[in-house]
């Protein structure tokens, strides 16, 4: 099968598509001929050699296609379903993959629109969970447009929270399509946000990672209150939760996300896709950032292909 690898940290250029063994679904797991792949920062991370200091290294952790390959024990789905999920072997980026955690596409999603949502769901749900976001508060999330902000918005919308989010203007209507309101990041932010909460929030949320815990803390009334999952060097000064994977992955909200789609409460926009073999230009539109959505690589036929 083709598949994304790379042999030496660097740049977009170090990126090939090579071919590797066809891999095959162990218990409990499923293969899907891949029809589309999400692209995150930890793509360029790792690329970077900021994660993972193996070579070489396959890239991938989210994807959607069809069923192809069961493991063994496998009930709940069969072959030729269309599924989306997590590829906890980082490989998804590829022609071919095997899925850990899998659910059904919701029906009103085509298959790169599945494929943008595992990581964003995963990532704001379990900071959401440790941040103990219910109804009745006031949540701050900073960096609520891109796609782990803008998942994070609408999941806290959901459970009945009261959302304030910080974007570039350009972005402030798409916040209030989701349901929050909208300030502007950079310098006074604190005011622009007292402006709208007087007391400050109940929690807050970083997804930016631009270097504002001290004031999200102040916000918040307490570095207890926030979480980031961009800032690791500033969670260790302010005394920060940092939220990361390896401490408890939130995967049952797979199975959730799907009614909150098809409900209309929940939506994940695609900002840009590319073919496989554009992998490259795709790290380097991500790594200018700004899109609000996601970027995703299209594998094989075309979605409308799959039934």
């Amino acid at each position: 099968m083709k598949a994304v690898r790379f042999q030496r940290f660097g740049g977009p250029e170090v990126l090939e598509i090579v071919d590797l063994p066809d891999p095959h679904p162990g218990p409990g797991q499923v293969r899907i001929a891949v029809r589309a792949a999400g692209v995150n920062p930890s793509d360029w991370k790792k690329r970077q050699g900021l994660m993972d200091e193996e070579l070489p290294q396959t890239l991938g952790y989210e994807a959607a296609g069809v069923v192809d390959e069961l493991g063994a024990g496998v009930a709940d789905v069969a072959v030729g379903d269309r599924v989306f999920g997590f590829c906890t072997e980082g490989a998804a980026q590829a022609e071919l993959a095997v899925l850990s955690y899998y659910a059904p596409v919701p029906p009103s999603l085509d298959l790169p629109g599945a494929a943008a949502l595992p990581a964003a769901v995963e990532t704001s749900t379990r900071a959401l969970d440790q941040l103990g976001v219910e109804g009745g508060g006031t949540l701050l999330v900073n960096g609520a447009s891109g796609s782990v902000g803008s998942a994070a918005v609408q999941l806290a919308v959901a459970r009945g929270a009261r959302v304030i989010g910080t974007a570039g203007p350009a972005n402030h209507e798409y916040l209030r399509s989701l349901g929050a309101e909208p300030v502007a990041y950079g310098e006074g932010l604190v005011e622009r946000v007292r402006a709208l909460a007087p007391d400050g929030v109940d929690l807050a949320l970083d997804v930016a990672g631009s270097g504002v815990l001290p004031e999200l803390i102040g916000l918040a009334g307490g570095a207890e209150h926030v979480v980031t999952i961009a800032d690791f060097t500033g969670a260790q000064q302010h005394g920060v939760r940092f939220s990361r994977g390896d401490s408890g992955r939130a995967l049952q909200v797979l199975a959730g996300i799907g009614e909150l789609t098809e409900s209309g409460r929940f939506s994940l926009p695609v900002a840009q896709t590319f073919p496989l073999t554009a992998v490259a230009e795709a790290h380097r539109v991500g790594e200018r950032g700004h899109a609000p959505g996601k970027l995703v690589l299209v594998v094989g036929p075309p979605a409308a292909e799959e039934g």
